[in-house]
Formats: structure tokens, C-alpha cells, sequence
């Protein structure tokens, strides 16, 4: 996609700095979590694949909703470390949760 934008447009765009948008573009470094959704938002599509098993679909709208596991586990009331094992697949949460993350976050297993 080649908008004819300087790189300094795009780093106002999104909220970063002219370097940032640099060293993304090199693959230098990747953009935080909290980016995301301005990302999103600028390019006007999702490049995430569309996810299809839960854990999958957990990590992708988690992702473009700019929330780390921390955030989300704190807005769910739960550790972290369940965030990651739900998204490894090691284990899958109770349907108490499975409802929470539903309604948060819209996913449907």
C-alpha cells in the first residue's frame, strides 16, 4: 500500500515518532501492543489473519484491542498467566469465563 506519505505523516498519524515508523519499516523493531489499534485504524484494514481456534481468536482480538495479557487479565479479573495458557492451548477456561471473554472481547468459540 503506497499512500505517498512521508514517514514523519505516518509516525503523526499513528501517534509514534519519525524514527519509529523507521525501524518498523526495517523490521528494526515491532510496534507495542498499545499501537495496534491506531495501526488498524491508518491503514483501514486488519492484516491479522482471521484467527480459528479459540486461542487463535483470544491473542488476535486481544491484539487489536491494543491490550497485553496483564491488561486483559486485569480487566477479566484473573492472572495473566491463565491469558497465556488459554492462548498456548494448554487449557481451555470455564464457561463462566469463556462467557466473560465473550461478551469483552466479542469473540465466539
Amino acid at each position: 500500500m503506497d499512500l505517498g506519505l512521508l514517514q514523519r505523516q505516518v509516525a503523526e498519524k499513528i501517534g509514534v515518532d519519525e524514527l519509529t515508523i523507521g525501524n518498523w519499516e526495517r523490521q528494526r523493531t515491532h510496534p507495542e501492543i498499545r499501537f495496534i489499534t491506531r495501526i488498524i485504524e491508518f491503514l483501514g484494514y486488519d492484516p491479522f489473519p482471521e484467527p480459528e481456534s479459540f486461542p487463535e481468536k483470544l491473542k488476535t482480538y486481544r491484539l487489536r484491542m491494543g491490550l497485553s495479557q496483564r491488561k486483559l487479565a486485569a480487566k477479566l479479573g484473573i492472572d495473566p498467566a491463565t491469558i497465556g495458557g488459554w492462548e498456548k492451548g494448554r487449557h481451555k477456561p470455564t464457561k463462566t469465563y469463556l462467557e466473560m471473554i465473550a461478551s469483552f472481547l466479542g469473540i465466539c468459540e
